[in-house]
C-alpha cells in the first residue's frame, strides 16, 4: 500500500466525469487501499474521491471517525432535510465555503469484492457521501458553495 499524491484545483482531472467501475480485481484492490493511506496520511480529511489521486474512477473512501467506508460505483438514492455548514476539501487547500447539503442520504454502492449495498448517513456523513459523490462528476465545492471563508473565517 501506498500514499498518492493529492490532486489539487486547477488540474483538469478534477473537472472530469468518472467511469464506472467494472472489474473488481486486484487493481481496484490496490487503489482502495492506496486511497485509504492517502486519506488518513492527509491528516485531516474525511474523504477521497479517486479523481483527486488522479484515476478517472468511480470510487470513494470516507471516516467520519466510525470507520472506513468503501464505494464503488456509489449512487445517492434517497435524501432529505438541510443542514449549511462550512466544507473544505483536500484538493483545494486552505479554501473553506458555506454550502448546503441534505441532512439525511442513503447510498447505493458496491464494495471492492462487486457485491451491492446501501448505506446511509446523516450530517457530516451525509455531508462527506454528497461532496465525494460531486467529484465523481468533476464537481467541487467551490461550485456550489453559498459563500467562500476567509481563513479567519472558517
Amino acid at each position: 500500500m501506498a500514499k498518492r499524491r493529492i490532486v489539487v484545483e486547477g488540474d483538469e482531472v478534477l473537472r472530469k466525469k468518472c467511469r464506472p467501475v467494472e472489474q473488481f480485481d486486484g487493481k481496484l484492490w490496490e487503489l482502495l487501499d492506496d486511497m485509504r493511506d492517502t486519506l488518513y496520511g492527509s491528516g485531516n480529511g474525511v474523504g477521497l474521491a479517486a479523481p483527486q489521486v488522479g484515476i478517472l474512477r468511480r470510487v470513494v473512501v470516507i471516516d467520519v471517525g466510525e470507520g472506513l467506508i468503501e464505494l464503488c460505483n456509489p449512487e445517492i438514492v434517497s435524501q432529505s432535510g438541510k443542514q449549511t455548514g462550512n466544507e473544505g476539501c483536500l484538493s483545494c487547500p486552505g479554501q473553506y465555503g458555506i454550502v448546503t447539503r441534505p441532512r439525511k442520504v442513503k447510498v447505493r454502492a458496491f464494495d471492492r469484492n462487486g457485491k451491492p449495498f446501501t448505506v446511509s448517513g446523516e450530517d457530516l456523513l451525509a455531508r462527506a457521501f454528497c461532496h465525494e459523490i460531486d467529484h465523481l462528476e468533476g464537481r467541487l465545492f467551490k461550485d456550489i458553495a453559498e459563500e467562500m471563508l476567509d481563513e479567519e473565517e472558517k
